[in-house]
Formats: structure tokens, sequence, C-alpha cells
């Protein structure tokens, strides 16, 4: 949830043409990201939960590509939306891939108890 906190006060700063554009689009997704997670761990299968976790993971690239457009349309600095990606985007990628390839390894072989 850092990182849809860090994109709503980011997104504060874009101009106001982007309000129901750009904007609502970044916070959208970002939402989306613990949403999802939390969905799909609530889910009664790891099947669903991996889906819910494959969901995740795209609205996260989805809110990257948003970031870097905000970088290059001059609604921000490069180095402003490096520190927010670097600072949340980036680590809580390589969990949701760690967390998905553990979860879809077979049952017995150092996966996470989640029901089948």
């Amino acid at each position: 949830m850092d990182l849809a906190c860090a994109v709503y006060q980011f997104s504060h700063r874009l101009p106001s043409e982007e309000r129901f554009g750009l904007a609502r689009q970044m916070r959208r997704a970002a939402v989306s990201v613990p949403c999802n997670i939390a969905e799909g761990y609530e889910r009664p299968s790891r099947r669903e939960y991996l889906h819910f976790l494959a969901l995740a993971q795209g609205s996260l690239a989805e809110l990257e590509t948003q970031v870097r457009l905000a970088a290059r349309l001059g609604y921000c600095s490069a180095g402003e939306a490096a520190a927010l990606l670097e600072a949340h985007a980036e680590m809580l990628g390589r969990q949701l891939r760690r967390l998905h390839v553990a979860l879809a390894a077979p049952a017995g072989r150092g996966a996470p108890s989640v029901p089948d």
C-alpha cells in the first residue's frame, strides 16, 4: 500500500488537465496492485491466488509505464520518476515474482501453505 500512497502524492503534482486522464489511470493501477493481492489471498484455491498475483503484476507494469510517460511528457523529472519506481515498484515487482514462483511450485517443495 506504500506504493499506492506514493502514487497518490505523485499524481497530485500532475497538471490539472490530467486529473481525469493520466492521474486517474495511475491511481487506479496503483490501488489495483494491493487489492488484487488481497483478493487472491482470500480465494479458496492456489490457482486463483496465482491468477490474482498475475493481475497485480500487470497493474504494476501498467503503473511503471504511466510513471515513465509522465516523465516523457514533462510532468515530472526523469529522476522523480526513477525515485518513485526504485523506492516502491521495483522491490514490489521482485516480491510478486518470487511469491508467484513459490506458489506455482508443486506442494511440498518449499511452497507456502495455501489452500488448493
